[in-house]
């Protein structure tokens, strides 16, 4: 098994001036075995990060790609050889990389509506699986993905991955763990950044396959809501627009309808309530966090110039008053962590992902919590198409999810 504790001096790995220490005497710039074996199925956009993010972490070697677009795949093995000098085994079926007996890990990283019919032949293999996010485009497939994993013997780990960006992590600390703000009375989310990015066959410009901005993009601040807020949402209300991007943008003859400016409430039954609000015609990206307590206020920013290619600038800051000590800090990962992918957070999502399979514990997103940011962002989509409230009690009896609206129910059980 690696060493996890071993300190790792990257920078100086493949440095110049260290080409002299051979292999025998490397300890702190050795490789280490990996502990497990992993096979992506669907080489993307994401896919090619997670590719990259665990060889550079180097806990779960990469054996294996599928995908139905074999350029995607061309383009996967040109970036891996980039990194590695290990070839790709490419899979002519999804039956044949979900049943390899080499590997014991999947990565689930193609289209969003396709997750459920994917992860449909994956678990008959009995291996461990990363499902992207949003784990399913509707309510029925999200259930179905969340009755499937509550019965599978092995684990699902979903990739609500922004519970790992460094403002999160450290606001979670303060707000959840250390308490700091006393009790939680509102959370509110915002994001600005530029429009949804070119997809193969461009789905993620069309409702009927992204199920919505709301469900697509935003299920990861659905999800943090959801952690801060330690309760069940009661109510929804939302408004949304396709108010600059792609309005002249049509596929196949198909016209986009896809939403680029939102603004969410929700209610909670614990008397919380928490804000998301959204804006896709921005040069740069910004998102930023504010949660107040009765005993004061923490507002986590990160913000991202691409055009400048700085790394992503991030901080914390705690309000207190009378209450505390107020103070102001900033925030990043290593350089190696920081740049491997989605600003570090993709890397500490593998990491859990490899405790897990280690069998050690992990505070990962879990089907349930995945399961109830899609019901979050689905009855903001109907929302916002009825321009009216949604009762979230009468929506899931509507839906067929009246089991989840038992009392003490909880929505994330991944601590």
């Amino acid at each position: 098994m690696a060493d996890t504790h071993k300190p790792r001096l990257r920078f100086f790995e493949s440095a110049s001036g260290q080409r002299h220490v051979t292999d025998h005497d490397r300890y702190l710039y050795r490789h280490d075995k990996p502990e497990f074996r992993a096979n992506v199925i669907g080489t993307g956009t994401i896919g090619q990060e997670h590719i990259r993010v665990a060889t550079l972490l180097g806990r779960i070697a990469i054996h294996g790609i599928f995908d139905t677009q074999p350029h995607s795949m061309d383009v996967a093995c040109d970036e891996y050889a980039r990194i590695s000098d290990q070839p790709l085994h490419r899979y002519e079926s999804l039956e044949a990389a979900c049943n390899d007996t080499a590997v014991d890990a999947l990565f689930i990283c193609t289209p969003n509506f396709s997750h459920i019919d994917v992860l449909r032949v994956a678990v008959r293999s009995g291996k461990a699986i990363f499902l992207e996010k949003p784990m399913a485009t509707t309510l029925a497939d999200a259930l179905e993905i969340f009755d499937i994993a509550s019965g599978y013997d092995n684990f699902v780990q979903v990739g609500l991955q922004y519970r790992y960006k460094a403002p999160y992590v450290e606001a979670c600390h303060e707000a959840l763990h250390r308490g700091t703000l006393g009790n939680i009375r509102s959370i509110a989310m915002r994001e600005f950044r530029p429009p949804f990015l070119d997809k193969v066959n461009q789905w993620n410009k069309f409702n009927r396959f992204s199920g919505g901005t709301l469900i697509e993009k935003c299920c990861h601040y659905f999800d943090l809501i959801n952690l801060f807020a330690g309760a069940l949402p009661t109510r929804v209300y939302a408004s949304s627009q396709q108010a600059v991007n792609y309005k002249d943008f049509e596929y196949g003859g198909e016209a986009s309808d896809i939403d680029d400016l939102a603004s969410v409430i929700i209610d909670y039954d614990n008397g919380i309530q928490g804000t998301f609000s959204l804006s896709m015609f921005c040069p740069t990206f910004q998102e930023d966090l504010t949660i107040c307590g009765d005993h004061g206020r923490l507002i986590a920013t990160e913000t991202f110039d691409f055009e400048r290619s700085t790394k992503a600038q991030s901080a914390v800051a705690i309000e207190l008053g009378e209450h505390g000590a107020s103070r102001h800090t900033e925030l990043s990962y290593t350089d190696t962590v920081e740049t491997s992918g989605h600003h570090g957070a993709t890397w500490f999502e593998h990491k859990a992902f490899a405790d897990q399979l280690a069998g050690r514990n992990s505070t990962a997103a879990t089907p349930l919590a995945g399961l109830w940011s899609v019901i979050v962002a689905s009855a903001a989509q109907e929302s916002a198409a009825r321009h009216e409230a949604v009762d979230v009690a009468a929506y899931l009896r509507t839906n067929g999810l009246s089991r989840l609206i038992t009392d003490g129910k909880p929505i994330d059980d991944s601590h």
